[in-house]
C-alpha cells in the first residue's frame, strides 16, 4: 500500500498545497537545514510529489503563501493530516519536532501552545485515533 493510499481523493488533491505551505515554514529563516531538507525530500515522496514540482516549489516557494483554514474544525484536520504524515514517516527528534512546531504555527496554533498540541496530536496518532477522536482530544485538552 502507498502512503496516499492512507487518505481519501481530496487529500491526495491537497498535497501540492500541503507541501507548498511546508516548504514556505521550513524557508521561514531563509535557508532549509540539512535535517528539514531530509524530512522534505522524504516528504515529497510520500505525497508523490513529482521531482519536477519539487524543484518548482523549492525555487519559487514565495508563490506558495501559508493559507490556515480559517475555521478551527479545518485547523485540526489538516493537523490530523500531518501528523498522520509524520507518524508514518516515523520522524522523531529535536530537529523534526521544531519543524513541526512551526508548521503548527503556519497552520495557525499560538505559539505559546503549539508544542503541547503537536504532542498531544503525536500521541493521539500514535495510539490509533479516528479524526473525530483527535478532533475531540485535542479541543478538550485543557479541560
Amino acid at each position: 500500500m502507498s502512503f496516499s493510499d492512507l487518505f481519501d481523493g481530496g487529500f491526495k488533491e491537497r498535497n501540492k498545497d500541503h507541501f507548498a505551505a511546508i516548504v514556505r515554514v521550513a524557508m521561514d529563516d531563509g535557508i532549509i537545514t540539512p535535517d528539514e531538507q531530509a524530512f522534505l525530500d522524504r516528504l515529497a515522496r510520500n505525497l508523490e510529489i513529482n521531482e519536477s514540482e519539487y524543484k518548482e516549489i523549492l525555487k519559487d516557494y514565495n508563490s506558495h503563501p501559508i493559507n490556515p483554514p480559517v475555521s478551527y474544525d479545518n485547523r485540526l484536520e489538516r493537523l490530523y493530516d500531518l501528523v498522520r504524515m509524520v507518524h508514518v514517516d516515523q520522524i522523531n527528534g529535536d530537529p523534526e519536532h521544531r519543524l513541526l512546531n512551526k508548521i503548527g504555527v503556519g497552520l495557525g496554533f499560538h505559539a505559546v501552545n503549539v508544542k503541547y498540541i503537536m504532542d498531544k496530536a503525536l500521541t493521539l496518532v500514535g495510539n490509533g485515533a479516528d479524526l473525530d477522536t483527535f478532533m475531540q482530544q485535542i479541543k478538550n485538552m485543557n479541560r
